[in-house]
């Protein structure tokens, strides 16, 4: 793009304001121009949070969020969960959090400085807008986006809708960290995502599925309304459920309503001389990834891209794609299995001890080593857990198959995945020769497994544990999950053994003993398996 120009930036949340920044130093002459429906002192929801690892690039960039974090934020290195009366703490997960809303007020301030001009209370009509009328229009206009919607046949969104309800609360209860609480109501089970924020206050996020949502009698309030109005009746049944848990202290609203998170995709972030940034054209589960944080790294590779090709906008927009997909790909990848973990935490709930419980959250993304490298102390303690109860290390610990001893948790399997052809500890040693057969292998195969396929779409793994619960009662010792993807993989049989009761194992193929220990540990299958 060459020097000077105009720009205009859809949308003054924190990634359109940054990009404004960058772009207006990076050349003084340009024009540029940030247009927002709302006053500058609106702001939904109460606080963003920030992981060490992340924050390197927007520091270099630009020092606003760093001084931000430095004067007015929080910094944490635990994560806390909070289950059946018992805390467990997991440390070397560095973090910092600041209110949205003085986040947004350092950022109004620095586009200033740099010459941004501001126009608040601006409503931009897409169809009505001219993006002739400048060289580069930024549409950072949120998940709501009315140009994403406008450019649809363009830019191919999509989106997925996950089952879990959630609702965005604040609160003046002193968290010291990232905290999980789950509580269990006489309607099913709640928890929170709480984090302090600065100011005395907290961000205070509740989730829950729909079935508990609706024997609450929460399902009530009209969220098809404007935002402003919040839901009274649940904020009052939180403050009630979860009191104990944070000393009795309030709920506050703001446009507090229960919602379904939607991931979201597009096949293009640019069409014309118009490009996206953030919750506009892409979005990730809160659990794994803060939206501001996407947004923001997304403005430095826009303004990286403009001032790598300033005289050749397509180049520009082509790389700026190119450059920042790729991350999101791989949180938008990580938080599929997290969303996951928040869409049945109630069954990990009620089958869980609190040790247990910790640790198959903690490693939904990561594994044992990993977590062991951030916090010694914690994975040494869920060791020690297993050991109390079983007499030995995870993959060490026999199990009953039928009628054979099995002395491993990780076994040999043919490349065919027909039949054990060892265990990890000793060739041949007790499990060698079990069949795993798709059905009964009839007379004479003695101990079988029944061997199961995980389909390749999530939306199926429902369908396929139905039909292997089914054909439980041919009578194998234990089922076999092989197929679909590693995250396919577990959900099936997590579902099988922790609802249908069923010893489980898992096909996981080039596994070490790591990522074995990892799932046998976590209690999201009782067995590893590697095919030659």
């Amino acid at each position: 793009m060459s020097s000077g120009g105009r720009i205009a930036c859809v949308g003054a949340g924190p990634g359109g304001l940054f990009l404004a920044t960058l772009v207006k130093t990076a050349d003084p002459s340009r024009e540029v121009i940030v247009f927002d429906r709302n006053r500058p002192d609106d702001t939904f929801g109460f606080g963003v949070v920030f992981s060490d690892a992340t924050l390197a690039g927007i520091h270099a960039a630009d020092p606003v969020l760093r001084t931000a974090l430095q004067e007015h934020g929080v910094h944490w290195d635990a994560i806390e969960v909070r289950l059946k009366g018992e805390r467990v703490r997991c440390a070397g997960n560095g973090m910092a959090a600041i209110r949205r809303q003085t986040l947004l007020g350092l950022l109004q301030d620095r586009a200033r400085e740099a010459g941004v001009r501001l126009e608040y209370e601006t409503e931009v009509d897409p169809a009505a807008f001219h993006p002739g009328e400048y060289d580069l229009v930024v549409a950072g206009d949120g998940a709501g986006s009315r140009f994403r919607e406008h450019l649809a046949d363009q830019l191919q969104p999509s989106f997925e809708v996950a089952t879990a309800k959630f609702i965005w609360f604040g609160t003046t209860y002193p968290f010291e960290g990232l905290t999980f609480i789950h509580q269990r109501s006489e309607h099913g089970v709640f928890a929170v995502h709480g984090y302090p924020i600065g100011d005395g206050i907290g961000t205070f996020i509740v989730e829950t599925d729909e079935p508990t949502w609706r024997a609450a009698g929460l399902d009530e309030f009209d969220v098809d309304q404007p935002p402003g109005p919040s839901d009274e009746k649940t904020k009052d049944y939180l403050e009630k459920l979860f009191a104990e848990q944070i000393d009795g202290h309030p709920l506050l609203t703001n446009s507090s309503r229960w919602a379904n998170f939607r991931t979201r995709r597009a096949a293009r972030w640019s069409h014309g001389n118009v490009a996206f940034l953030g919750d506009a054209i892409h979005t990730a589960h809160f659990s794994v990834g803060s939206g501001t944080k996407m947004a923001m790294e997304d403005a430095i590779a826009l303004s990286s891209a403009l001032g790598r090709h300033p005289d050749d906008l397509p180049e520009a927009l082509r790389v700026y794609e190119a450059q920042a997909r790729p991350s999101v790909d791989r949180i938008q990848d990580s938080a599929r299995p997290s969303l996951s973990w928040w869409e049945h935490f109630g069954r990990y709930h009620d089958a869980f001890e609190p040790w247990q419980f910790g640790y198959h959250f903690l490693t939904r993304s990561i594994s044992d080593h990993k977590l062991r490298r951030r916090d010694p102390a914690f994975v040494d303690s869920a060791h020690q857990a297993w050991r109390a109860t079983h007499g030995a290390e995870p993959l060490e610990t026999p199990i009953d198959l039928g009628d054979r001893m099995v002395p491993s948790r990780l076994l040999s399997l043919d490349a065919d995945v027909t039949r054990v052809t060892g265990t990890d500890d000793a060739a041949g040693a007790g499990a060698d020769g079990i069949v795993l057969a798709s059905e009964d292998p009839g007379p004479g195969a003695g101990v079988w497994g029944l061997l199961v396929a995980a389909p390749d779409a999530e939306a199926d793994v429902g369908a396929t544990v139905q039909a292997a619960a089914a054909r439980l009662q041919a009578g194998p010792a234990f089922l076999t999950v092989h197929g679909g993807s590693a995250f396919t993989r577990v959900l099936v049989a997590e579902e099988m053994r922790l609802v249908h009761q069923t010893t489980t194992m898992l096909v996981e193929p080039g596994a070490d003993r790591d990522r074995a220990t990892t799932l046998v540990l976590s209690g999201r299958t009782d067995l590893v398996g590697v095919p030659a």
